[in-house]
């Protein structure tokens, strides 16, 4: 009882209201946040807004004196037929929605299969460790340019499979192969953080789960979809989450290994935005794009939150 009076007590002094009458509040906490919220508004919120500002008007990059204010206007053409944006712009949102659908899958699952094998108690693990996370250390575009000498039409693959009597495939040049090679070499770049993430939260799982279910006569699949699937259900959402975004950014892999061939089959939403606005300078119909885009990711996010976040709640 004395304890708890004396904590109560102290506890009351700290939020008392000062002689003044007014309560004291402790800034510390608000000067570490402030450095990130001065970037957060230098380089998203105002680039944001601004984009929003920009998007109402017929913003013309190459000519600054012609700037008219159109309103709504460059939204509307996204959903006109009759417009010069609508089929473009649905085109490459179709595109990001396809490799999205291609990608996320086996980034989380093939992610998910090699944190489990990599965490069980192998000779020379740590150095399988290493080489699978070894290409994420790379830049998107060194990534991307091994992809295009792999797949490219005189590349390592079409020269391994001359080399053995088949016909070389057009990889870049035939649907929907571009999207196999944008994907392997997405999955091949990306997945060691994926596997890092998983290999981190399988470490926290306690090992007498394993052994008690065991002992139960359960085997390892059987462990596997009881114990480790259920335990990791939150990292999981989080993976899913963090890779439908980065799969709706998709710019650098397609720019690079097949340049939106063919026929722009594979231009994503952000490449139609960089096109439309440095281009053929539509700054306000591109602003546009990119206001819509960040709806179409909250849609996302949120479909995502209402199918496995509710999952993982359980």
């Amino acid at each position: 009882m004395a304890v708890r009076d004396r904590v109560q007590s102290q506890s009351q002094s700290t939020t008392a209201p000062t002689a003044s009458g007014r309560r004291r509040i402790n800034l510390l906490p608000y000067l570490f946040v402030l450095p990130h919220l001065i970037f957060f508004a230098a380089f998203l919120g105002w680039p944001f807004f601004y984009g929003i500002f920009v998007s109402l008007f017929n913003y013309d990059f190459s000519d600054p004196t012609y700037r008219p204010f159109v309103g709504l206007q460059n939204y509307i053409n996204l959903f006109d037929s009759s417009s010069l944006q609508f089929a473009d712009f649905w085109r490459s949102v179709v595109n990001t929605g396809t490799f999205i659908v291609w990608s996320v899958p086996p980034l989380v699952i093939i992610g998910l299969l090699l944190a489990v094998l990599l965490n069980s108690k192998l000779p020379g693990r740590n150095i399988f460790r290493a080489i699978f996370f070894a290409p994420w250390s790379l830049s998107a575009v060194v990534a991307s340019l091994l992809g295009w000498w792999i797949f490219q039409d005189g590349g390592i693959l079409n020269q391994s499979i001359s080399g053995i009597g088949l016909q070389p495939n057009s990889w870049l040049g035939q649907m929907p192969w571009p999207w196999f090679a944008i994907t392997l070499t997405t999955v091949w770049w990306t997945v060691g953080f994926n596997t890092v993430i998983f290999l981190a939260a399988l470490q926290d799982i306690s090992e007498t789960l394993y052994e008690a279910a065991s002992i139960d006569g359960a085997n390892r699949v059987q462990q596997f979809l009881g114990i480790t699937v259920p335990l990791l259900r939150p990292v999981i959402f989080f993976i899913i989450t963090i890779q439908i975004i980065a799969s709706a950014n998709l710019f650098v892999q397609p720019r690079v290994i097949t340049g939106g061939g063919p026929a722009l089959q594979t231009e994503s939403l952000i490449m139609r935005i960089a096109t439309e606005s440095f281009q053929f300078f539509r700054m306000g119909s591109g602003a546009a794009m990119c206001v819509m885009f960040a709806i179409i990711l909250l849609i996302l996010t949120a479909l995502n939150f209402r199918l496995f976040g509710r999952t993982e709640q359980q």
